[in-house]
Order: C-alpha cells, then structure tokens, then sequence
C-alpha cells in the first residue's frame, strides 16, 4: 500500500464493517487497533471493559472502579 494513501472516515468504517475484509486482519493487527484506537484514559470505564469481557466471555474477570475520596 502506498504510505501517502488516505483514507476517508467513510473507508475505514466500511472496511470495519465488512466482516470479510476485517478477517484478512491478523490477531497482531487486531490488538495494535484494539490497543490504540480509544482517544484518551477518559474513554476506558468501568462498563466499557465489562462489556468486552461480557462480548468475548470472558466469566474469571470483572472489572471494578474504585474511588479515592480523600479530601
């Protein structure tokens, strides 16, 4: 692929969105989209991780959100 290719909003969202072509990904791309893709520490919660873990089945795992009230 030419590295000065862009690509549209429009195009990513179709690919993603073609589960033929989101199969040709590796395990190795998946994680690296997986693992920058959310903008910023505000976009991780709690019900966030939960329902990952809910979607993929995960039942050993649960995320809970613990709060520092110090003040």
């Amino acid at each position: 692929m030419e590295m000065n290719r862009k690509i549209s909003r429009e195009d990513f969202m179709e690919f993603f969105r073609d589960t033929d072509k989101l199969n040709q990904l590796t395990v190795d791309d998946r994680i690296e989209i997986f693992q920058t893709i959310l903008v910023g520490s505000d976009d991780i919660t709690c019900e966030l991780l939960n329902g990952i873990l809910r979607d993929y089945c995960v039942d050993n795992f649960e995320v809970v959100e613990i709060t520092n009230d110090k003040k």
